[in-house]
């Protein structure tokens, strides 16, 4: 019997060796068509292929492509767990044509590999075409050797496909196993068409026209063919079975739950295990690919398919958290044909602890509530809908949950109340906000976020998206259309980044079909991003799909600058010690700043040490990884938090680094662990190089590091060493040899001041002041000599003033001197006098004359300056009469 594994490689190998590229599967989230919730079939990923948008280089594909159905107009969610073939996860097996061959090849390769490589009896076959496809019908009969019996025509759109209300289309053929008489059931087209013994099996669509919005269609120059093969039913089939439930891969997980949970996998509690074992496979897959649990958008579905599962589990008796406990089973099983699954295992478990054991903390008090609102109703009697919204309120139970509890015991939920509690709600939220003081300008992005929704960022794991525009505000008020000029845009879906956490916001492109803006910010506001942008071509409009492309250089460059920060908050915390704490950063992408708790500036040796210890972890290229947990646990872990930062429930970990000399694989040897939302690199060696700059006071207590990273480093260094060269020439010398050339320079020059200082001097004392020598006159008693000089700076003063002390025995002196276009003014009283007269009030008073105010020093010895050195004379005299008067 083939496992489900092997029929997913038969299935590739088969195309492969008809000339297909064996394509990856995308991502669930769409990168490509904004209006879907998650990737629901394997063409998705081809859209523009189909349209001819993009050009690949290969024209044939197959894929294996995960695909998720459980929320917008594809849900199968209420029906998973209580029938034979409903999923939320399921995996689409397809050929694909891209203008290459048409319906003649692409018939007899499904009947080949499900007659010959499956060994499916060609008697259990039929199929279905377009009622007015007889080309179809041919190739069929010619291929197969189908009878018409067997080749059922249907008029309706179930065998013409559309991918939406324009663009390409086509006829489709369906095939069919039939399972036998014993079951219910009548052939597609029949009134018992629903019954189990006719069960699809493969769908062909041929890609052949396009339809306008007036309804009128063309033939496409280039026919292409698009197939989708659902794994589970085709294993199911293959293995003999008919519920897609008792496959090899499902049994493993179904059998893993009832280990967890200590049940019987086929007893009372079959659907729980069938619920559990499907969700496990949805959610992990959706964290894989980047969604984590949050209330709106993708992560809020991925929040109801867990909580989904934690009440089953909690239904087998469950005490404890179980769906983290089944992701090695899920890897064991999937792991090898998805390896995204393997890389992102340790952010599964810890997502889905953290969400499961977040919910059993309300789980039983909820489940009560609803117990005794079902008490006062009558038997049978559906749950009123304001009953329901308290229950989503208060404990977070999705209506479907509810919905769910209740199907159990055949009851409904009124849902229109639901509704009208939700809506109340929701206007008195309105209300709340209008009234808070906030601009008109805040106002605007509330009401975006509440007509349309928030956004949901896609950029952790892609730089390029498609979206929808849901709103387009130019001076503060939404317009339909944008035309040249400047305009804010807000998109469903966005690889944008926001400005966060000291990360600023991405810049790019966005294009639609009629025009193009240049984003050179993003924002964020009421859970709305904000591109700020510019259109440069054409004009946009509200509704428009639009593509988004991020810088991807900038981004680049930020992301490093960021991490890089990370790995610097570290180091300052190993060379200065655990007091040092995140005050702030801003992670650009030209530089990075990092404000930090410290007292005194750092050292050159201390520069030194924090580079050199953060290059270190950069050449150590090592994985940056992303967890999700609460904020406490997170800092049990030894995260650091960014200082005032308001956090959330559920945080995102970065960790990245080893430190030396440990092993790889617990918390305690990761190197940097910080909580923080923004982008970061793949690996630390992507940082590239990191160059400290400069280190300075930012506030009272708080230092700020600056420096670069990556190529900006590079160009750094690379203009400091250019300019080395430079002196090293200036000089005459090696670069080697400049620090021993300066110092030597530096010390000849020590030497000559001093000479010069000394021979102004002698010069000044030798009759080279204003009036020739300084002469003593005797004052009220006392010898004075006032003296102006030129050639002598203000700080030469106070040794002329000392010679002239010991020139006189017994006085004062006051030196004058212009000092480059400004006065200085310095006064000396020796020893015997300062009792009758202090140095300073000759200061101040001569500098008063000058046009200063204020001086100081000692009663033996006082400076102070002036603005005007033409008045010397007058400030000699101010200085007499305070030596006359004293």
């Amino acid at each position: 019997m083939p496992s489900l594994n092997d029929i997913r490689s038969t299935f590739l190998s088969y195309f492969e060796r008809h000339g297909h590229r064996v394509v990856p599967s995308s991502p669930l989230v769409p990168r490509n068509d904004p209006t879907l919730m998650f990737t629901n079939a394997g063409m998705v990923q081809f859209k523009n292929c189909f349209t001819g948008v993009e050009k690949r280089d290969y024209v044939r594909a197959t894929t294996a492509q995960k695909c998720v159905r459980a929320g917008g107009k594809h849900n199968d969610l209420d029906n998973v767990g209580y029938t034979a073939r409903h999923h939320t996860f399921f995996e689409m097996l397809g050929n694909f044509s891209f203008g290459d061959y048409f319906k003649e090849g692409a018939i007899p390769f499904a009947w080949e590999l499900l007659t010959k490589d499956f060994g499916i009896p060609k008697d259990k076959l039929l199929v279905t075409v377009y009622h007015t496809d007889d080309e179809a019908a041919n190739i069929w009969k010619k291929v197969a050797g189908l009878p018409d019996e067997r080749i059922i025509r249907i008029a309706t759109k179930d065998n013409f496909w559309q991918m939406g209300p324009t663009g390409p289309c086509g006829p489709c053929t369906e095939i069919f196993f039939d399972h036998g008489e014993h079951i219910w059931g009548g052939p597609p087209g029949s009134k018992d068409e629903d019954g189990d013994r006719f069960i699809e099996i493969w769908n062909l669509v041929f890609m052949q026209n396009e339809q306008f919005e007036d309804g009128s269609m063309r033939t496409l120059d280039a026919q292409s063919i698009d197939t989708g093969m659902g794994l589970e039913r085709i294993g199911a089939l293959l293995q003999g079975k008919h519920d897609n439930y008792d496959t090899d891969l499902m049994r493993y997980l179904i059998e893993a739950s009832a280990n967890a949970t200590s049940s019987d996998p086929d007893g009372p509690g079959k659907v729980h295990h069938r619920v559990i074992a499907d969700h496990l496979r949805s959610t992990s897959f959706l964290i894989a690919d980047g969604v984590t649990p949050s209330n709106d958008g993708r992560g809020y579905v991925l929040r109801r398919i867990l909580r989904r599962a934690a009440r089953h589990a909690h239904m087998l008796g469950a005490k404890d958290p179980v769906m983290h406990r089944l992701v090695p089973a899920l890897i064991h099983e999937m792991g090898k044909a998805y390896p995204e699954l393997v890389r992102a295992e340790a952010l599964i478990e810890e997502t889905l602890k953290l969400e499961e054991t977040k919910f059993r903390q309300t789980l039983d008090r909820g489940l009560k509530l609803l117990d005794d609102e079902l008490a006062r109703l009558p038997e049978g009697a559906e749950l009123p809908g304001e009953a329901a919204f308290k229950l989503y309120d208060t404990y977070g139970f999705p209506l479907d949950l509810t919905e769910d509890a209740l199907r159990e015991q055949g009851r409904k939920v009124d849902t229109a109340g639901f509704d009208a509690a939700m809506a109340e709600q929701k206007a008195k939220a309105r209300a709340s906000w209008a009234g808070s003081g906030e601009t008109k300008e805040a106002r605007i992005w509330h009401e975006i976020a509440e007509d349309k929704g928030v956004t949901e960022f896609l950029g952790y794991d892609t730089e390029e998206a498609e979206g929808q525009i849901q709103a387009l505000v130019i001076d503060g008020a939404q317009v339909a259309r944008a035309g040249a000029g400047k305009v804010q845009i807000v998109v469903n879906q966005t690889p944008f980044y926001a400005e966060s956490g000291g990360q600023v916001g991405d810049a790019g492109i966005i294009r639609t079909e009629t025009g193009e803006a240049h984003v050179t910010d993003t924002r964020k506001a009421a859970g709305v991003f904000i591109h700020i942008a510019e259109v440069t071509m054409g004009e946009i409009a509200q509704g428009q799909g639009a593509r988004l492309i991020v810088d991807h250089e900038r981004r680049g460059r930020i992301r490093a600058n960021h991490s890089a920060t990370h790995l610097l908050n570290e180091a300052l915390r190993h060379v200065l010690g655990e007091h040092v704490a995140q005050r702030g950063s801003l992670n650009a992408e030209d530089r990075l700043r990092f404000d930090f708790s410290h007292s005194k500036a750092l050292s050159p040796e201390e520069m030194a040490r924090v580079e050199t210890e953060v290059n270190g972890y950069i050449r150590q290229n090592t994985p940056v990884t992303t967890r999700l947990m609460t904020p406490d646990d997170a800092r049990a872990l030894g995260a650091q938090a960014l200082f005032g930062e308001k956090y959330g429930d559920e945080v995102r970990v970065v960790s990245m680094g080893v430190q030396p000399g440990s092993g790889k694989g617990t918390d305690k040897e990761t190197y940097s662990v910080e909580l923080c939302g923004g982008t970061h690199v793949a690996r630390t060696g992507d940082i590239g190089a990191f160059v400290a700059l400069a280190d300075t006071a930012s506030s009272a207590g708080v230092r700020r590091f600056e420096a670069m990273t990556g190529q900006a480093a590079i160009d750094y260094l690379k203009a400091q060493d250019e300019k080395l060269h430079e002196v090293a020439a200036a000089l005459k010398t090696s670069t080697v040899e400049v620090v021993e050339r300066v110092q030597a320079l530096a010390e000849e020059r020590k030497h000559l001041a001093n000479e010069v200082a000394e021979l102004r001097r002698q010069l000044a004392m030798a009759g080279g002041a204003e009036g020739g020598a300084a002469e003593a006159e005797t004052v009220n008693g006392m010898a004075f000599i006032g003296q102006a000089v030129s050639g002598v700076t203000g700080k030469d003063l106070p040794a002329l003033v000392d010679a002239l002390k010991e020139k006189v025995g017994s006085g004062i002196v006051l030196v004058v001197a212009d000092a480059g276009g400004k006065a200085a003014v310095a006064a000396g009283v020796t020893a015997d006098l300062t009792g009758r007269i202090s140095a300073v009030d000759l200061v101040k008073a001569a500098a008063a004359a000058l046009g200063g105010k204020g001086g100081g020093g000692r009663p033996d010895m006082a400076q102070a300056g002036g603005a005007d050195p033409s008045k010397s004379a007058e400030a000699i005299a101010a200085a007499r009469a305070v030596v006359a008067a004293a």
